[in-house]
């Protein structure tokens, strides 16, 4: 599993794993049924804690995007269409929020930021 952690983002290392795991799930790289790297073997890849690996292994997991099966490991579970849905309108919103904030500094009005967002969604 190729996962980048980076000390100097502000974001905790757990969170940074569980960012880029959703984001494989999500876009199909990881399917359902596949397996994650037991914790100590990610812990040891990335030079982590393995209670660092642990947290970021629970959240999936109570997030709904992985199941644990004693003494077998964690894997990806079924895709939830709302639990899919749920995660693309949260980044959504970060990324909108971004925009806004840039669109603020810019000094463009908000009726000109959303006549760019519907030529976007358009396709031009």
């Amino acid at each position: 599993m190729n996962l980048i952690i980076t000390n100097s983002s502000g974001q905790p290392i757990y969170d940074q794993i569980c960012t880029q795991i959703k984001a494989m799930i999500l876009s199909g790289s990881l399917h359902e049924g596949d397996p994650l790297p037991s914790m100590r073997l990610l812990a040891k890849e990335l030079r982590i804690s393995v209670i660092t690996t642990k947290r970021a292994y629970e959240e999936l997991e109570r997030e709904g995007f992985t199941v644990s099966v004693p003494g077998k490991g964690c894997f990806v579970a079924n895709k939830n269409p709302a639990l899919v849905r749920e995660e693309h309108l949260k980044r959504i919103e970060e990324l909108f929020g971004q925009a806004v904030q840039l669109a603020r500094q810019a000094g463009i009005p908000a009726a000109e930021l959303a006549e760019m967002l519907q030529l976007q969604f358009e396709g031009e």
